[in-house]
């Protein structure tokens, strides 16, 4: 699929990834590049981090007029995202070509160069990156550059070190399947490759495919998929890769098809969680992760489908030490920086990690013993491996420690002592120090086979094809030299043979041609150079023996001049190498990782979340469970296992989705059988059960069942059969093995599990047998232990992390009552009383084992132990006691037991168990699903606009869309420094709080802070004040009436006209003091100057203020006479109206619109004040001027008065400064 690169400059610069059906746009955000990171835990400054807005849709809903090419050629997909000095790039695969092909249409391509575009500048839209070599990597300054080259160009690209890094060769990607994955973990086909399953110990992009992996998680499942097949995102491992074809007549495998040619593959991932330089990254860290980890694994496939894979591990030795690099070859001085005690928790996690992932390991160290530094490290290494908690029996305290019982074997080789006088072809004696090892490990097979399942009608159904796990790998070989490359990949090329080998011997095949063993010698010695290039600078040392056998002069020259050229850029160069390899892993102290952000998607997927139900329903499936210890038995074989398999029960249960059938000693555990895995047994057991269940199928009327998936640990095996029919809703089938035997190096006991997901509910079913012995409950209960936690499916997902547990299996837990009570009690039928005694009702009782499982109730008798072929318990010499050994336990609120019983085969000392159940399971309507999510696509579309990554508006706030949105209903969007939810709908800047009713102020003796504990009520009524005197009235008369007002409680009528009342809009206000003088203030010019002053107004007591300044003299032509005055003043001319003032006004505007202040304040309280004192008291706080003299209603208007009583509602006392 061709992906083009594309770039809009106006009026937003935005960079794109576009197809022909789909469009990935990113856009710089600078209103948003300050926000603050989403990491709590960064320590970085949140002005740092970059964000981008990213949209992903089709390219028929685009308006793409004002995109243009960025380049003429395609490219391959996007590594991601990476910000350097501030400005954020987008590095793209422009170069690649076909490295190996693993399977059929498993493809891997090696990257041969990359671009990087910058998405908020233009500035480097035209340098020439192309300048740098794309092929060599041994020629770089410090600071990851090319020294040699010509600088034309006056700009530095930012990006060219981390160019010159991923166009070197050593980078490998596939669209085609997981390439961070072995084979045997991704054993199921997949159509496409999801991101965010990769492995990230070997994601070497991780860091800047990570923002993209996180949007991806928030598209619709749709979305998803679309995203995956267009093979945009990329992810990169960095090692080695190559196939090599082995034509028929070189083939080990004879029945191999006519004219058609097999493949030999190798692939090596180095992992990138210690990744360095040669002299900068040594030993292990605090997590457990060493330096130059690499997993090699080699894979034969034949044109008929059959895959072999063998993996093996190297890695520096775990341990806290470090060399700096010399000038003399070899001389360099090892320093361990930790003491045995502080270094053993990183050196478990580091084992811990390998037992999980591998299985048991065997430590291969080929150190030197003359070499003080590398004896000491090997001396060191010993120690941590005798002291490793994974070499104990059992972890009870109180054992011993058992000898060839460990889970970490070891082998110390003396490399270059065993090889200094014979050669390097005396390093084949390793040989019988690791046979035992390369038997008990096995290796990894699957067959495609086909399966013509028939239909309810008996018509055959189309014929399915598909991969059958044969076995697996269960453990892995550790190697490690000094630096891990030279005598660490040799040994392993005979590792690898030697694993070839027994593959070819358990077949029956021929011997391989020396043609074959040329070619793997050639893969081999050409993975040695390129990890030997990756860690040191330059090919391996020894290759030439390792490609041809033999050593040679010329090869002795080839590796001196390598030594050479290692102690020339270990010493100049690795320190600019280390500092590219730092910033493509994001580990600088200054690097921030980008963040990207959709305003529709993430919130149609939240929203998405919360509607669950309206596409979501719940479907009823039957589930049958079996388990049967077969004492290595292969007489029920040929008899009928129908009582067990189709037992007489109800007919809605006899025809089950879902069939899992698991066996115990499916073969004799002679010595030599628990150390290996013979699939025969089980295959002859697989297709018996099936013929079985077919042939019932027929008798029914129903569809026949098909084989998904089966696996096998030496005699413990879990075979899982389904009905055709539901093979589309069953998803990621997976399997996993964990060895108990032994303490875990024999398979003798262990577990086998396999899980799925139906529709989207998971699955887990478990098949266990576990430790034998009357009185060994407590080492069965820690069987169980390491079984849930060491047993571990892909992406580390365990049992327990599961909707839906099934467990069967041979526990082996007795009833611990005496022989012939136990007898006498199984005589009458009391198993109420046997259970009571139960080992494994106990010790779940008491939250020993099997925690929050379930068992239905027991109404058979106890399964183990019979004589052969009747109906008596052990008459033999040691006369077991009967127990109920087999059991099936359950896990999960969806499961409903419906029976639970035996099965009367008695070709073993067992009785066969079964258990049928209904499991109710989610199924959501994906196409009611995406109808929901484009009506929410459009709705928020509708609210946000234009404000998307491919929008072209001119000025958009972006912070504004950026994960502001409610949490809950009914609650506003949380702020931010551009949006306040209490502003939104022109709301405003300062809150304003209704009273309760009218005439209620806020009490002003409450506490400043409103959440204090108080007693006080939080608002007062205030009374209304009653309306000033007449005008007309003299002093003498104001006075009497104040009186008759103080004695009769209402005022006295006056002959003017009073205010006009409040208005409904200024009552609400909590402003009342304000409303109130409103009413009583007049215009100074109304009053005549020779009026004398009025009494004080009534104030508190705690406050003095100095008098008033003397009035102002009004001059002669503006006078009004009043009725007392003896000046004729009628034909002064009327002043012109003055306009309302308000406090606001600048001291120059006052003086000239008021001219006349309030007369001076009496130095006594008039009587007649009393009346208001109380009032004047509780709004004292509320400053509210004093009332001005009353108007004469005899006075004849001025120019100057206000046609309103309201006109001097502004003024306010003068205050003492």
């Amino acid at each position: 699929m061709t992906i083009r690169v594309l770039l809009r400059d106006h009026p937003h610069r935005a960079v794109a990834l576009a197809t022909d059906d789909h469009i990935l746009t990113f856009r710089h955000s600078p209103s948003t590049a300050g926000a603050s990171s989403l990491s709590v835990n960064s320590t970085q400054s949140t002005t740092l981090q970059p964000r981008c807005m990213v949209e992903f849709a089709r390219t028929a809903d685009t308006d793409t007029n004002d995109f243009r090419s960025l380049t003429s050629l395609s490219v391959f997909g996007t590594l991601g995202l990476i910000t350097i000095n501030g400005d954020i790039f987008l590095c793209v695969v422009n170069g690649a070509q076909r490295a190996a092909t693993v399977r059929n249409g498993e493809n891997v391509l090696k990257i041969t160069s990359v671009e990087f575009h910058c998405i908020n500048k233009s500035d480097y839209d035209y340098l020439v990156l192309d300048r740098i070599n794309n092929f060599s990597t041994d020629e770089v300054d410090e600071d990851g550059f090319d020294h040699y080259h010509a600088r034309d160009s006056a700009m530095e690209h930012p990006c060219m070190a981390m160019k010159k890094l991923l166009s070197g060769g050593s980078f490998y990607y596939s669209a085609d399947f997981d390439l961070t994955r072995r084979l045997q973990d991704r054993s199921s086909l997949s159509a496409t490759v999801a991101i965010d399953s990769l492995d990230a110990g070997f994601l070497w992009n991780s860091y800047m495919i990570q923002p993209l992996v996180s949007f991806r998680s928030r598209l619709s499942e749709r979305e998803k998929k679309e995203l995956d097949a267009s093979r945009m995102l990329t992810s990169a491992i960095r090692g080695f890769a190559m196939t090599l074809t082995v034509p028929p007549a070189s083939s080990p495998i004879s029945h191999a098809s006519s004219g058609f040619p097999s493949t030999l593959t190798l692939l090596s991932r180095l992992s990138c969680r210690r990744a360095g330089t040669r002299f900068n990254a040594r030993g292990i860290d605090d997590d457990g992760n060493v330096a130059n980890f690499v997993e090699t694994e080699v894979i034969f496939s034949t044109p008929s489908g059959m895959s072999f894979s063998y993996v093996q591990v190297r890695g520096s030795i775990p341990l806290f030490w470090e060399q700096a690099a010399g000038f003399t070859p070899g001389q360099q001085k090892i320093q361990l920086t930790r003491s045995a005690e502080a270094s053993q928790p990183a050196f478990d996690k580091h084992m811990s990690d390998l037992e999980i992932g591998y299985g048991n390991i065997h430590v291969v160290n080929l150190l030197s013993n003359e070499k003080p530094g590398e004896l000491e490290l090997s001396r060191r290494y010993q120690y941590h491996v005798r002291n490793s908690p994974l070499n104990l029996p059992s972890g009870e305290p109180g054992e011993k420690e058992v000898e060839d019982h460990e889970l970490i074997k070891e082998t110390d080789y003396d490399f270059h002592a065993e090889t200094r006088a014979l050669g390097y072809e005396a390093a084949k004696g390793i040989r019988r120090y690791l046979q035992d090892s390369i038997e008990n490990f096995a290796y990894f097979l699957s067959e495609e086979v086909d399966d013509e399942p028939k239909n309810a009608n008996g018509r055959p159904q189309s014929v399915m094809r598909r991969n059958m796990n044969v076995l697996q790998q269960e453990g892995v070989f550790r190697t490690n030299c000094l630096d891990c490359l030279d005598r660490t990949n040799l040994i392993q090329t005979l590792i690898s043979q030697m694993a070839i080998q027994e593959f070819l011997s358990q077949r029956g095949e021929r011997t391989a041609t020396n043609d074959f063993w040329v070619r793997h010698g050639t893969l081999w010695a050409d993975n040695g150079d390129a990890l030997s290039r990756i860690y040191a600078g330059t090919g391996a040392l020894k290759s030439s023996f390792t490609r041809h056998g033999k050593s040679s002069l010329a090869g002795a020259f080839a590796d001196f001049r390598k030594s050479a050229t290692r102690l020339y850029i270990n010493n100049f160069e690795d320190k600019g190498r280390q500092n590219t390899i730092d910033m493509l892993l994001g580990r600088l102290v200054d690097q921030v990782p980008v963040h990207l952000f959709d305003p529709i998607n993430d919130w149609v997927s939240a929203e998405l979340t919360k509607r669950t139900n309206e596409y979501s329903a719940c479907d009823n499936i039957n589930i049958y469970v079996g388990t049967f210890n077969l004492n290595g038995k292969t007489r029920g074989l040929s008899e009928d296992l129908s009582p067990w398999l189709c037992p007489p029960i109800d007919l809605s249960q006899q025809q089950p989705e879902i069939v899992a059938v698991g066996f115990q000693e499916i073969v004799d555990l002679s010595p030599q059988q628990i150390m290996s895995t013979d699939p025969h047994r089980r295959q002859a057991w697989e297709e018996a059960v099936k013929t079985t269940l077919n042939e019932h199928a027929q008798t029914l009327g129903s569809e026949e069942y098909v084989m998904l998936r089966g696996g096998q640990l030496v005699g413990c095996s879990l075979s899982v059969f389904v009905k055709a029919s539901i093979l589309p809703y069953i998803k990621n089938v997976e399997g996993a093995l964990k060895k108990t035997g032994m303490s875990g190096m024999a398979g003798n006991k262990g577990a086998v599990a396999i899980r799925m997901e139906y529709a989207n509910t998971s699955i887990c079913l478990v098949t266990a047998h576990l430790a034998a012995g009357f009185a060994n409950y407590e080492e069965r209960n820690q069987d169980y232990r390491t079984i849930s936690h060491g047993l571990r499916f892909a992406r580390n997902r365990s049992i327990e992390d599961h909707d839906t547990i099934i467990w069967l299996g041979d526990f082996n837990y007795r009833i611990g009552m005496a022989n012939e009570k136990t007898r006498q009690l199984v005589k009458m039928g009391d198993l109420e009383k046997l259970y009571e005694n139960d080992q494994l009702n106990l010790q779940m009782v008491h939250g020993k084992t099997f925690p929050y499982y379930n068992e239905a109730r027991i109404t058979f008798l106890p399964t183990y132990k019979y004589d052969v072929g009747t109906d008596e318990y052990d008459s033999s010499d040691k006369a077991r006691i009967p127990a109920w050994c087999d059991r099936v336990l359950t896990k999960g609120h969806n499961l409903r037991q419906i029976h639970y019983n035996t099965a009367p085969l008695k070709f073993s000392d067992h009785r066969p168990v079964y258990a049928t159940f209904q499991c109710t399971i989610t199924v959501i309507d994906e196409k009611k699903k995406q109808e929901i999510s484009e009506g929410l696509y459009k709705q928020r579309r509708a609210v946000v606009g234009g404000n998307t990554a491919t929008a072209r508006l001119e000025d958009t706030d972006d912070e504004d869309l950026i994960g502001y949105e409610s949490i809950e209903p009914g609650l506003p969007p949380a702020s931010s420094d551009k949006r306040k939810w209490w502003l939104d709908n022109g709301l405003p800047a300062r809150s304003q709080v209704k009273p309760p009713g009218e005439g209620y102020v806020r009490n002003p003796q409450r506490a400043p802070n409103p959440f204090s504990a108080t007693t006080e009520p939080d608002w007062v009524k205030v009374p209304r004040p009653n309306p000033p005197p007449s005008r007309t009235l003299s002093i003498r008369d104001r006075n009497s009436s104040a009186a008759s007002q103080n004695s009769n409680g209402r005022a006295t009528p006056v002959g003017r006209k009073l205010p006009p009342v409040w208005p409904p809009h200024q009552q609400s206000s909590s402003a009342a003091p304000s409303s109130r003088a409103s009413s009583t203030q007049h215009s100074l010019l109304d009053d005549p100057i020779e009026e004398p002053p009025l009494p004080p107004r009534p104030s508190d007591s705690r406050i003095s203020r100095k008098a008033a300044p003397p009035v102002p003299k009004k001059p002669s032509t503006l006078r009004s006479e009043s009725p007392g005055s003896t000046r004729d003043d009628s034909f002064a001319p009327k002043l012109p109206q003055r306009v309302n003032t308000s406090s606001s006004q600048s001291p120059v505007a006052k003086s000239v619109s008021m001219p006349m202040l309030p007369p001076p304040r009496r130095s006594t309280v008039d009587v007649n004040a009393k009346g208001i004192e109380s009032w004047s008291r509780q709004t004292s706080q509320s400053e509210i001027g004093p009332p001005l003299p009353p108007r004469r209603g005899t006075a004849q208007r001025n120019l100057l008065d206000d046609e309103d009583e309201g006109g001097m509602t502004g003024w306010k006392p003068l205050r003492p400064s």
